[in-house]
Order: C-alpha cells, then structure tokens, then sequence
C-alpha cells in the first residue's frame, strides 16, 4: 500500500471512530445516564495483529 493511499485509510478510520464515538457520548448524557457532574472517558487503541496499544483518557465537566 502506498502512503497516500495508508494516510486516507487511517483518515477514514479515525473520521468512524471520531463521528459514531461523539455520537455515542452525546445520546447518554441526553438521556441523563451519568451518574455525577462530571463524563470520565476512555479510549483505547489496539489491534489485534500488531502490538499497539494507545489509551487516551479525558474528564468532560457537565456542570
């Protein structure tokens, strides 16, 4: 695979993630279903054949 052509399938990948995850998020504090003021977020990054494991990690206040 080229690099162009690895760069726009990473881009597209991260767009999904990006779109169904803010989505994801937004329907459950619409719905009320966090408990507290405050949205404790996880993201984790792996793959199943290659050793990666990235996890990003961020606290969203709602108050």
């Amino acid at each position: 695979m080229d690099e162009e052509r690895f760069n726009m399938a990473v881009r597209k990948f991260l767009k999904q993630v990006g779109v169904t995850s803010q989505r994801e998020i937004e329907r459950i504090v619409r719905e009320g279903k966090v408990e507290g003021g405050e949205l404790k977020l996880r993201m984790t990054l792996s793959a199943e054949n290659a050793p990666l494991k990235h996890v990003v990690e961020e606290t969203i206040d709602l108050s």
